[in-house]
């Protein structure tokens, strides 16, 4: 028995010694590990804040010094749900967010297709007419709106009409404001659609009417869906055009919220109302998914496909003809209103940072002047002091968005389990769910724990605000990572943290460097949350020239404004330049 042992040991050495070595197994970060820093970030800087607010919510007092209660009463739900007010603002709110949603769909359409259609050359250019509006700040966009509704502006001299400080107004800025989001989803979806499939469709004789109809539009649906979803949460919840562009006459909930919490310090009735618009938007949303759903029925799983088909239309072939006549034309027009939609703005704040008017918002030209430039440069310290401030909390938020997104990027990618998808979806959150109420919680937990500098807290929001882009653009590059060049690092004996460091993130710098600016970008201009937990000695650029708006300050504000566009273009020319701004958002 023992020689019988000893042989097959023998054997099996030498079969070892003969057999070549198979490389050692990579040892791979648990994927909890992977997920821990942005889940925890999220749990400090986003789920405290939400549950925050809805244990205000609860509150049957609303003095500033009433002591917290665990008692839930339903109070302050029946006071919002009571008053017809508080109503019919909710659903005017509702109203301006699918009306922005709507205009968003039908111009932002035509200009996703064109952009898709452009030469690979051209297309970064294309990109870059979008996302310029996109990463300049709110309060800059809409300064070029008054200056382009204004009744001495530029609208009401061509055409008479004068739709300044209207709800009409509120929505054509906030579709300005947000449509780019959607024109990148769609851009993503039709870019990387088959050319065979169109090559295809004209072969069979379908015209280009006939094959937006047939081809086009079910490819871009899902895309579209996503859009609109996200344009109508972002417009619902959005109050600075609204407070701007409507000069007090326009309310949204967002605006009562704001005036509740900081003027009235009532938070326990600003509470509830941001509640009720969540549930209300969270309530549309949901009937926007049923109605794309019967619109896609192929997307559907089988068993549900006869439930959500609608019947078949068949256009009259007059119509058809018609259609066919007008389409080209009206494409056309819808691209060119998109184009100036986006681009005009900027340019009216531009040229009217030049001008010889006592006021920002006076639109007339009154000759040029470059003294509004001068003064920045010699007696705007307020403005310089506040970029400072701004560009010191982008920087920081942007660095540690990259740091918390990148771990969870390759859990997204590279583990399959229910409960990572799960966490990729709540890491997206923030997106979806009103900035004024995580802008509500943050700033009671700030007030509860005093000890906090307010900095710290401004810090801790803003990495909730940009890290769900950060991770969007990291997860695509690791999705496209090789990562054959990791396990043959592997298999020459590199441990994985050296594996890490010379191979995983050179691959990644480019990645790296654009989801960085694009978050430094947001962060720098944003101001919905900002703007509540500022202070007198600590005012970001934005909230500054929101604040210095509402009092109709000289041109300087337009010269800032201006800066900001100049920095936001050469960012992206850093982006296109080493990334290309057209691969950028794509998945």
């Amino acid at each position: 028995m023992r020689r019988t042992d000893d042989i097959a040991s023998g054997a099996g050495a030498s079969r070892a010694v003969s057999s070549p070595a198979r490389p050692a197994r990579r040892r791979r970060a648990p994927t909890a590990l992977l997920l821990a820093p942005m889940g925890l970030w999220l749990a400090i800087g986003f789920a405290a804040p939400m549950l925050t607010v809805t244990l205000l919510s609860l509150q049957a007092e609303t003095g500033v010094f009433a002591p917290v209660s665990l008692v839930p009463s339903p109070a302050q739900f029946a006071a919002v749900l009571g008053d017809v007010y508080y109503l019919g603002i909710l659903f005017q709110t509702l109203w301006t967010g699918l009306a922005t949603a709507f205009l968003s769909a039908v111009l932002g359409l035509p200009l996703a297709l064109w952009l898709a259609s452009l030469p690979a050359r051209w297309q970064p250019l294309g990109v870059a007419l979008v996302l310029i509006p996109l990463l300049t700040n709110v309060v800059v966009r809409s300064i070029g709106f008054i200056l382009f509704m204004a009744s001495n502006g530029p609208l009401a001299s061509l055409t008479g009409i004068d739709i300044l400080f209207t709800r009409a107004a509120v929505i054509v800025a906030l579709t300005q404001v947000f449509m780019p989001f959607l024109v990148m989803a769609l851009f993503d979806a039709l870019s990387t659609r088959d050319a065979r499939i169109d090559e295809a469709a004209s072969s069979l004789g379908a015209t280009p009417t006939d094959r937006f109809w047939h081809v086009t539009l079910p490819i871009a649906l899902p895309a579209l869906r996503a859009g609109v979803t996200i344009v109508f949460l972002l417009s619902a919840t959005a109050y600075v055009s609204a407070t701007l562009i409507g000069g007090g006459k326009v309310w949204v909930i967002g605006r009562l919220v704001y005036e509740e919490a900081l003027l009235i310090q009532n938070y326990p009735l600003a509470s509830a109302l941001a509640l009720v618009l969540l549930a209300a938007c969270l309530a549309v949303t949901w009937l926007l998914n049923v109605v794309f759903a019967r619109m896609t029925p192929w997307l559907q799983p089988q068993e549900r496909r006869a439930s959500t088909a609608g019947p078949g239309v068949t256009l009259p072939p007059r119509l058809r003809r018609a259609l066919r006549a007008v389409a080209p034309t009206v494409r056309f027009a819808l691209l060119a209103m998109a184009l100036f939609l986006l681009v005009g703005p900027l340019v009216f704040v531009a040229v009217n940072s030049v001008n010889d008017v006592p006021q920002a918002t006076a639109a007339a030209w009154r000759g040029f002047t470059l003294r509004w430039y001068v003064q920045i440069f010699s007696e705007g310290s307020n403005y310089i002091d506040a970029a400072i401030l701004s560009a010191q909390l982008a920087g920081i938020s942007a660095t540690c968005a990259v740091l918390v997104a990148l771990p969870a990027s390759f859990a997204l990618v590279r583990r399959r389990s229910r409960a990572v998808t799960v966490a990729g979806g709540l890491y997206l959150l923030p997106l979806a769910l009103p900035g004024i109420a995580l802008a509500l919680g943050v700033l009671r937990l700030l007030q509860w724990f005093y000890a906090i500098p307010p900095f710290l807290g401004l810090v801790v929001v803003h990495v909730v605000l940009v890290a769900p882009f950060t991770l969007v653009m990291l997860r695509a590059a690791v999705d496209s990572l090789d990562i054959r060049l990791e396990e043959a690092a592997a298999s020459l004996g590199a441990r994985p943290m050296r594996s890490f460091v010379l191979v995983v993130v050179p691959a990644l710098a480019p990645a790296l460097f654009a989801s960085g600016v694009i978050a430094f970008l947001v962060s720098f201009g944003e101001v919905t949350v900002t703007a509540f937990l500022t202070t007198a000695r600590m005012l970001t650029l934005p909230v500054r020239i929101y604040a210095d708006v509402q009092f109709d300050v000289e041109p300087t504000v337009n010269v800032i404004s201006v800066l900001t566009i100049v920095m936001t273009v050469l960012a992206l020319a850093a982006v296109n330049r080493i990334v290309g701004l057209d691969r950028v958002w794509r998945r």
